[in-house]
Formats: C-alpha cells, structure tokens, sequence
C-alpha cells in the first residue's frame, strides 16, 4: 500500500495481520479518513480465513492520540458530532468481533480514543515508556465513549479516576490496573509481541475464534445464561477435530498432529 495510506496492512505467512496507523505527523490522531481505513482493514480481516492474528501498530513516536480534534471543531453541528462517535464505536466494535484475537502493540502515548483503542483490543503490550490518559475532560470534553471501554477493562473506581483526573499513567501502572497485559523495554517491544503471536497461533484457530466470541457474549450475560451459553459452546468445540485431537494426544501423552512450536 503506498505510505501516504492512513493506514498500513501487512500479512505474513502465518496469518499475521499487521495494521499501522499512518498518520505520524498528527500522532495518528483518528480522522475519519482513518477510522474509514480501519475500517475497511477489519473487515478485510474478517472475511480472509487465513488470517490467525491481528497486531495494531503506529508509525512515529506515538500510538494514538485520539479523535482528530481539528475536523471535530471545524464541523460544529450535532448531527456531524453524533455521526463521527458512531463511525468510531462501529469501528472499535469491529475488532472485538473479529473472529481471530487482535493484539494492541503500543508505544509513545495513548490518549482519549487512542486509549480506547488499546482497550477494545483482546490483548496489549506496551513499551516501558508509553504512558496512557483520557484526557478529554481537560478539555471540558469527558470521554464517554472512551469510558465504555475503560471500565470493561479496569475497576470502576481506577477507571473513573482516569476519566475524571485526565492524568496520565505510565506502562506499568496500565498493567497493573489491567489496560494492557505485558510491558517490554523499547527495544524489546517487538520481540514480546512476537512471543504473544507466537502462543496464539500455535492454537487451533476454531477453538480461538469460539472462545472469543463466548468471551464477550457471556460478560454481558447474567451468570446462569453465561453458564448456558458457555457449556453449549464447550460441546460444540468438543465436536471439532482439532479438540478431538487434542484430548485424544494428551490420553496418550503425545503432541496433537496440529500443534506448532510457540518459539
């Protein structure tokens, strides 16, 4: 794709879908340019049946700064404003229903929706250096849409903090409060991300893209209906080869004749 797209997508020969936020000038605040790219990106994804895994990137020297705060306020009406929140939750949407795992590599800053983003991943690393706010509210702008993904992922009370303080957290702190899941140096960022690939792909992609979406469907659930969908999820997961498989290899203290070496 030629580097002037607002978003990059790259592939490998494991179904290791990268997509780079491209617009490192602008801290690749999310215009509606990108949100349309992303968009077009997943549902890409969605439909390619090689695809195993989904690694959100960014160019320059941050992750996401957000909703482009100049074509917000050179459109000073509530329809433009109602329609833009809308794009973007379809978008953040999108990736949670993504059948294969989508993983949040981050480095520099994530702010607002760019906080958000990292959040409606399925996993996130971060470099020991990001650091993570939702700002909005220094703007006198809360950030409620950011919100329904913060407190999905943090408790209520570190969530609201964040929301009502603005205040940045580092790395380490967003791993402790649950935003992100591993933290590397810098220089390692790559490489742990690749270790996190690696793991997942090494999994039977029927098995993964069943257990996501009972995921998230049964959080919504309450716990006798989550327990209803989750046992017939199980039994439907039982009937698949790869499942049968691997029951079968661990009875008789094997390797499953489709498991990869996670290296």
């Amino acid at each position: 794709m030629p580097s002037e797209s607002p978003v990059l997508h790259t592939q490998d020969a494991r179904g290791v879908v990268t997509l780079t936020l491209n617009r490192p000038k602008a801290f690749n605040a999310l215009s509606e340019a990108m949100l349309e790219a992303m968009q077009a990106e997943i549902d890409r994804v969605a439909t390619d049946e090689t695809a195993r895994v989904v690694v959100i990137a960014a160019a320059g020297r941050a992750f996401c700064a957000g909703h482009d705060l100049k074509e917000m306020r050179a459109q000073p009406t509530l329809a433009y404003q109602e329609r833009l929140f809308a794009q973007c939750a379809h978008m953040m949407l999108s990736l949670q229903r993504l059948p294969v795992p989508v993983i949040a590599r981050v480095h520099g800053m994530a702010t607002a929706a760019g906080c958000q983003l990292v959040a409606m991943c399925d996993l996130a690393v971060a470099a020991s250096d990001a650091q993570f706010a939702v700002s909005g509210v220094n703007l006198g702008l809360f950030c409620s849409t950011p919100s329904v993904a913060l407190s999905r992922n943090l408790g209520r009370k570190q969530a609201f903090e964040m929301l009502v303080t603005g205040e940045f957290i580092s790395a380490e702190q967003a791993r402790e409060k649950g935003l992100v899941n591993r933290v590397a140096a810098p220089d390692e960022l790559d490489t742990e991300v690749e270790r996190l690939v690696a793991s997942i792909v090494a999994k039977p992609a029927v098995a993964l893209a069943m257990g996501k979406a009972l995921f998230y469907r049964q959080l919504e659930k309450t716990i006798v209906e989550a327990y209803d969908d989750a046992g017939r999820t199980m039994a439907c997961n039982m009937m698949d080869a790869a499942a049968l498989e691997g029951v079968q290899a661990f009875i008789d203290k094997r390797t499953p004749g489709w498991a990869r070496n996670p290296e």
